[in-house]
């Protein structure tokens, strides 16, 4: 199973970002990184200085979004709807996409979903709960 390091993750975001901007050839994960990343323009002058990058603390005492997360999150749930794990999670996604007009926005609202079950699996020492998450989504989906 692939295990990446905090440090692997920063490296991988920042990588993707500068062969973007100059043109250079990316791997398929790069290019699904990049899509974000071109949708968050907020967090390009982080990813365009590594070094920083790598030695950045983002805690939430502080206020600060980490991006590396949010970026993470982003390519979870692009995987998860490519795969439709949890089964469900694609129409769920979709659903919740024409509701909003925007996939970002939607995947946004799924991000809340995916960390109350993240939080809720770390809390209780149980594995996270694909039912609960997917419920959460589609309730989202499904508001009137």
């Amino acid at each position: 199973m692939f295990n990446p390091s905090q440090h692997d993750v920063r490296r991988f975001f920042c990588e993707a970002h500068a062969k973007n901007a100059t043109a250079q050839p990316l791997t398929p994960m790069e290019t699904l990184a990049a899509q974000w990343i071109a949708q968050h323009p907020e967090y390009h002058a982080t990813l365009a200085d590594a070094q920083g990058a790598l030695a950045a603390s983002y805690r939430v005492e502080d206020g600060k979004s980490n991006p590396f997360l949010h970026l993470s999150m982003h390519l979870t749930i692009t995987e998860q709807i490519a795969i439709d794990q949890p089964h469900g999670i694609r129409q769920a996604v979709e659903l919740l996409a024409a509701r909003l007009g925007s996939d970002h926005v939607a995947h946004h609202q799924v991000m809340d979903c995916l960390g109350e079950m993240v939080w809720a699996s770390q809390r209780s020492g149980q594995p996270p709960d694909g039912h609960a998450y997917l419920d959460c989504v589609r309730r989202r989906a499904t508001l009137r």
